[in-house]
């Protein structure tokens, strides 16, 4: 009952804040002008004539309730103006063609990551303070340290064009479960997962490290288990509780984060997209993806508090 109550509460904390930023951003949006850079075979008139039909020159209270109408009702986010490609079209269909390559990279880089940055921090852990802890240690601080940019262009450079062991671009089409574009996305994949692993290696080695040396592990070597039998069956279960939201906020900070990424690599995606209405001053596009990314980011936070209730049955949200 506790649970459900926390998660209503927070369910309706999430919505209003969700409104309150996209409000902001609307207002503040509608307060510029609208530069219309017509494309090639792109009839400027046409665009002002569907942007006046669509109410983008009445007052701002108007446009407001115009476009949450037009969204619930008919689920339209409004049209292109300026961006590249898809002008004087509807912006939900472009974000829908364009969110797969997100997902998937952030995906592979999650799925790549984690298992990766759990190994490395289980084994730092039972090798503490051994050479082999130091040097996991050393390279987990560096990796941290580093920005994923800078992995880009060192990846890029190295394995792409030196070694040419991946293409410089991800491949172009829609068959994205296909090796050659499995082989395309590697470089970005490991650009955004490398910085994953350090935080998985030292969130893991920090907290299991603290399990093992708890009076309850050695309660249970008295009892006749081995060091790896105690280790499996309790420390890393204990260990998991903090360490499982983790993961969950990573890969959020990951999808955040592979917008400067998908640049790079021209990886087709809402990343890329984003950063592209923002030059261009394209206002539909803008609103659509900031609400996407305010909407990711909060259902982030509900996902990793909730899940804490969920793994550690000790834990009660909401409880007084």
């Amino acid at each position: 009952m506790y649970m459900f109550k926390y998660i209503l509460k927070r369910l309706g904390l999430m919505l209003m804040t969700f409104c309150i930023i996209m409000l902001i951003c609307f207002v503040l949006i509608k307060l510029l002008p609208i530069p219309i850079n017509a494309g090639l075979g792109v009839d400027r008139e046409l665009i002002e004539a569907n942007l006046r039909a669509r109410g983008y020159y009445d007052p701002i209270m108007v446009q407001l309730w115009n476009y949450v109408k037009r969204i619930v009702t008919e689920g339209d986010f409004g049209i292109g103006v300026n961006m590249p490609g898809y002008i004087n079209q509807p912006v939900w269909d472009a974000f829908v063609t364009r969110l797969p390559p997100t997902v998937l990279i952030n995906v592979y880089s999650t799925l790549i990551g984690v298992p990766i940055g759990l190994g490395l921090g289980i084994f730092a852990a039972l090798k503490k303070n051994k050479w082999q802890d130091h040097v996991i240690s050393t390279g987990v601080m560096i990796l941290i340290a580093v920005p994923s940019i800078v992995y880009a262009f060192l990846i890029q450079y190295i394995f792409c064009f030196k070694l040419q062991w991946f293409p410089l671009m991800m491949a172009t089409g829609t068959d994205y479960f296909t090796g050659e574009m499995f082989l395309s996305m590697l470089p970005a994949v490991l650009s955004m997962c490398l910085g994953s692993i350090a935080g998985y290696a030292r969130y893991t080695r920090a907290e299991l490290t603290e399990v093992l040396t708890s009076e309850f592990m050695l309660l249970a070597r008295t009892k006749g288990l081995t060091r790896g039998q105690a280790t499996l069956r309790h420390a890393l279960r204990n260990a998991m509780v903090p360490i499982f939201p983790m993961i969950l906020s990573e890969f959020v900070a990951v999808l955040s984060g592979s917008m400067i990424i998908e640049n790079i690599f021209a990886i087709p995606g809402v990343g890329m997209m984003y950063l592209t209405s923002i030059q261009v001053l394209d206002y539909d596009f803008f609103l659509l993806l900031s609400g996407f990314y305010t909407l990711v980011g909060l259902l982030a936070g509900i996902v990793v508090d909730i899940s804490y209730g969920f793994i550690d049955p000790r834990i009660r949200m909401g409880a007084r």
